[in-house]
């Protein structure tokens, strides 16, 4: 690669992000305000309403422990929904066939995606961290373990954003997977309740759920437990992240969904 090359491929992907990062905070009130009031609620029904009669849940108070899981979901929904929206919106406009007539690689292309879902996932995330501050006390146990997990996390979905966004032939197709997929995984994903909870077939069925290894590995950055192992959590997330990575190419490669 040469230098010149290089220094185009920068360009376009620090374009792409700056585009992805202006269209979301431009409009704030619609991306960055509704999850920290819906969050807000969650605190004040489930923890300050439901969660003394519930009492203790794994040595925490119940709003203790379901704030890691309602952060990471915020984080889940707005990194999938920003590049999911925004990547359809280019196709939708005709103007995604700009940037593939240009003289950049498809993953150039794909980086600048991902990082704008990065930053929303990350922006919302820290947002409604300081909401759960209102509503309860939290601590890091282990900071490097949180920034990773919101990372790769936020990589993974923005991904399936992608993904469902070069499929999507019209605007209800955005919504089909969140609502149909992701919102029942994000609920049975151990944001609410310890899988040691389940009888032991259950706990078994809810170990297939990717986002179980999501909630936990981020509930042991905060709290320091976690109901499944640390390092397979890990292991779980970034090969997802492959996987969908290397069919994102592939997909932009034959021009599935952009190219016909």
């Amino acid at each position: 690669m040469t230098t010149m090359n290089r220094n185009l491929f920068v360009t376009a992907f620090c374009t792409i992000v700056i585009k992805e990062i202006t269209r979301f905070t431009r409009i704030w009130i619609q991306t960055i305000l509704p999850p920290a009031i819906s969050m807000a609620l969650y605190f004040l029904i489930f923890g300050n309403l439901i969660g003394p009669r519930i009492g203790m849940m794994s040595g925490f108070s119940y709003i203790e422990f379901i704030a890691p899981g309602l952060i990471m979901m915020s984080i889940i929904n707005n990194s999938y929904a920003n590049v999911v929206s925004s990547f359809f919106g280019a196709k939708f406009q005709r103007h995604i066939e700009e940037m593939l007539v240009a003289p950049i690689p498809d993953f150039v292309i794909l980086g600048g995606y991902i990082t704008g879902g990065v930053a929303r996932g990350a922006l919302v995330g820290l947002v409604v961290t300081l909401v759960a501050m209102f509503f309860t006390r939290l601590s890091i146990h282990h900071l490097g373990v949180v920034i990773a997990v919101v990372l790769l996390t936020s990589i993974l979905f923005s991904l399936g954003g992608f993904i469902n966004g070069i499929f999507a032939r019209k605007f209800d197709d955005i919504s089909i997977i969140p609502t149909f997929i992701l919102t029942p995984l994000i609920y049975l994903g151990g944001i609410f309740y310890s899988i040691n909870l389940l009888p032991e077939f259950w706990q078994t069925v809810s170990k297939f759920n990717p986002i179980l290894y999501m909630v936990n590995a981020f509930r042991y950055g905060l709290l320091g437990v976690s109901d499944v192992d640390l390092m397979f959590a890990f292991t779980i997330i970034t090969l997802f992240i492959v996987i969908l990575f290397i069919f994102s190419l592939y997909l932009m490669k034959i021009g599935k969904g952009i190219r016909n």
